[in-house]
């Protein structure tokens, strides 16, 4: 992890919690945070609910002046018109969320989704004035025919073709052998495959734009083995998922630093 760039610490709600459920976890998860005194300028805190709940939290964050972020779980290639179910990221931008998550593995293999639509949907966030958190990762099989990192390096290259110096962007490296299981990758593995991307990154949109870039490390995170991956130069954060749904473990994973030993 780099001094330049702010960890951030996000956690993916996927299909979990109503908006009545959502308001009180966002709750105890601010009440929490500020009983352990938490740094947000240090440490960035975001969560991802389910386009229902997004309204609620945003009026909960803004109302008691909390500084957690969050955004949306996805994005439309489309700014609007006939595309029934679909949302886009003016409706984000319209509730104030700051993130929203393309290519989660959930997205590109449940629900089919092309490497050339998720660029789409990258550009369309961009566009939209919403930071998109790219998502890249390989299956197993994916890991037995091709050399670590390969598939994620060939996704991210894909989800940049119409970025530029300057665009913000996060991305997320997810492998989905590892999300879910509770056999997550390794801190080595890990590091492995961030410094790879981040030079993807470097030949996409320059040197400058590779520096900043936060890149996160997603599958089977808990609080007990974050510190690992923290510890990696180029790993910027986790995007959590199954335990974020936990207060007291997603606050602990947010205050790594409290427990950490460099």
């Amino acid at each position: 992890m780099s001094d330049a760039r702010t960890p951030l610490i996000a956690g993916n709600w996927k299909m979990n919690f109503d908006h009545l459920q959502a308001i009180a976890f966002v709750q105890k998860l601010a009440w929490s945070l500020r009983d352990a005194r938490h740094d947000f300028d240090d440490v960035e805190v975001a969560v991802f609910p389910p386009f229902t709940d997004l309204r609620s939290v945003q009026t909960l964050v803004q109302a008691d002046k909390l500084e957690l972020k969050y955004g949306g779980q996805d994005v439309s290639t489309h700014v609007s018109g006939a595309f029934t179910g679909e949302i886009s990221a003016t409706f984000l931008k319209k509730l104030d969320a700051e993130y929203v998550i393309v290519g989660h593995s959930e997205r590109r293999y449940r629900h089919v989704e092309s490497d050339e639509t998720i660029a789409a949907k990258a550009k369309a966030a961009r566009d939209g004035g919403i930071v998109p958190l790219i998502c890249v990762g390989e299956t197993a099989k994916d890991l037995e025919r091709h050399e670590p990192s390969a598939v994620p390096a060939n996704q991210l290259r894909g989800a940049l073709i119409d970025f530029k110096p300057g665009d913000e962007f996060v991305v997320a490296y997810e492998p989905v052998w590892a999300i879910g299981a509770g056999s997550p990758a390794t801190p080595e593995q890990a590091q492995n495959v961030a410094s790879v991307l981040r030079e993807v990154v470097r030949q996409a949109v320059g040197d400058e734009t590779a520096a900043k870039t936060r890149i996160l490390y997603g599958g089977s995170v808990k609080s007990d083995n974050i510190v690992g991956f923290m510890k990696c130069p180029d790993v910027d954060g986790v995007l959590v998922g199954g335990a974020s749904l936990d207060v007291d473990e997603f606050s602990a994973i947010a205050r790594y630093k409290k427990h950490a030993t460099y």
